[in-house]
């Protein structure tokens, strides 16, 4: 256990970021998760019966110092870092042209900048093991909404992922971008209801992010889009 491979998740303790750590944890390895709310990440490891290979740190994915400080913390406790899966993001779930602005800052510094200070934190650690960073991006990256602000953040996402990988691809660090479509997890309590038709797991998305984090050295994965079954955009 002690020369496993370590993973950072930011967002970890709820959604994709967990349905990550478990799958990641039951395959060995050692998991560092970060996340706003202290009482959802005590939660999430009552849920998992603290094991020695789960690290949880409350931190905001926007803020560069406390991210470092995770970087740190999580280099203390283990000694390496091989994965860092940028994964904290929200939607305020308005348009451009009707929406709140009020919301949109912080959606915008937590899903664009997020990734951005994540990388910048951790590169030093992930050349010395050639590790992957995986950003979790989003269909809306891709496929563009009336007036969907939160598109345009996942739209960034897309554009951090290829030009990252321009530059650390000569450090031997690989650079993957999931960008699911919709799936089933607490991103839609804001938004009231979940939305119509097929939904994935979030179990079903972990599958695509470990698959990517577990290629063979010298194999980099860099843009999976995966929708659900009926999902037309």
């Amino acid at each position: 256990m002690t020369d496993s491979p370590v993973t950072l998740i930011t967002g970890g303790g709820s959604g994709i970021g967990a349905a990550v750590a478990r799958r990641l944890l039951d395959a060995g390895q050692r998991v560092a998760v970060t996340g706003r709310g202290e009482e959802r990440l005590r939660g999430f490891a009552d849920e998992l019966g603290h094991p020695d290979g789960l690290l949880t740190m409350v931190g905001n994915a926007a803020d560069y110092d406390e991210i470092q400080s995770a970087v740190d913390r999580t280099l203390k406790e283990y000694g390496r870092l091989d994965t860092v899966v940028a994964n904290a993001g929200f939607a305020t779930h308005d348009t451009v042209a009707e929406g709140d602005p009020a919301g949109w800052t912080e959606m915008v510094l937590t899903n664009v900048l997020g990734p951005a200070l994540l990388i910048r934190a951790s590169i030093d650690a992930l050349k010395e093991t050639r590790g992957r960073i995986v950003l979790v991006g989003s269909v809306a990256g891709f496929v563009h909404g009336p007036g969907n602000v939160y598109g345009a953040t996942k739209w960034a996402v897309t554009g951090l992922a290829e030009n990252t990988r321009r530059q650390v691809t000569e450090f031997g660090v690989g650079v993957t971008l999931i960008a699911p479509g919709r799936v089933e997890t607490p991103f839609w309590d804001s938004y009231g209801s979940l939305p119509p038709g097929h939904l994935f797991t979030a179990d079903q998305i972990a599958d695509s992010v470990v698959w990517a984090v577990e290629q063979p050295a010298g194999v980099d994965v860099n843009t999976v889009v995966v929708r659900p079954i009926g999902q037309p955009n």
